[in-house]
């Protein structure tokens, strides 16, 4: 064992649930994919960190690009409720609440980013494998990404105000905060839709939703407790549990 793994390993041990399998890879095709085929051979807790991915993915597919020195991982988690859309909106709520990320101006986009004031800055990938097992994906940028080839603004912590971000503690933060989240949701996610709206971005804004029936227009109300979204629009109010959410061109 490595060094850095060892280290990585020491850190993870006050944590209720350390992982049984850790892996620390310089590059990968994809954390999740890396996990998925763990998961197949019964291990239950398990974490996968590479520096870099040449396949790395977001939601519907998307590519996620991954330059070299961020922090891409991919975790289990076993829940005890079925899962649905409000997990991923808890484990951003918990990753927010990480002790290295306190005193940032950090927010959280629905339903699956890591925003801020100047852009995104993570983001999160839930792949079930079961009613009650999922893959957790979580990227994070630490330092300045290329702009090329990124649909929407992109940050990253070192441009947020962290000084000099210590790369395996904010590893064994994460891995703690995905278990915290899926302890949150095994309690109904309690208060959600309030502990949200404190963080969420783009509150009280014109915003679009881009949905299956369509795109609405209007003011970004927050979300309900089920985790849907509220957009208040000119022919009402709307309710949607899928889509995706940007500022609107004529805000």
């Amino acid at each position: 064992m490595d060094l850095e793994t060892r280290h990585l390993q020491d850190l993870l041990r006050t944590t209720p649930l350390p992982p049984e399998v850790l892996l620390l890879k310089p590059i990968t095709t994809s954390t999740n994919d890396d996990v998925r085929e763990i998961a197949k051979k019964g291990i239950q807790h398990v974490l996968v960190c590479s520096e870099q991915q040449t396949h790395g993915r977001g939601q519907r597919e998307h590519q996620w690009v991954s330059p070299v020195g961020n922090i891409y991982l991919s975790t289990l988690l076993n829940l005890q409720t079925a899962i649905d859309g409000r997990l991923a909106l808890e484990i951003a709520l918990n990753i927010l609440q990480m002790p290295s990320l306190q005193n940032l101006n950090l927010q959280v986009k629905w339903p699956n980013d890591l925003y801020s004031p100047l852009g995104k800055w993570g983001g999160i990938l839930v792949e079930p494998l079961s009613n009650t097992q999922v893959i957790v994906g979580v990227g994070m940028n630490l330092y300045p990404v290329p702009k090329a080839g990124i649909e929407q603004r992109a940050s990253s912590l070192s441009e947020l105000g962290m000084a000099s971000p210590n790369r395996l503690k904010l590893i064994a933060e994460l891995y703690e905060a995905i278990q915290q989240a899926g302890e949150w949701f095994n309690h109904n996610c309690y208060n959600l839709a309030a502990r949200f709206n404190h963080h969420a971005a783009f509150m009280q804004q014109a915003v679009a939703l881009e949905h299956l029936q369509g795109i609405s227009q209007g003011l970004f109300l927050g979300i309900e407790n089920d985790g849907s979204i509220n957009i208040q629009t000119t022919q009402g109010l709307e309710n949607h549990f899928q889509g995706r959410l940007r500022l609107s061109d004529c805000h």
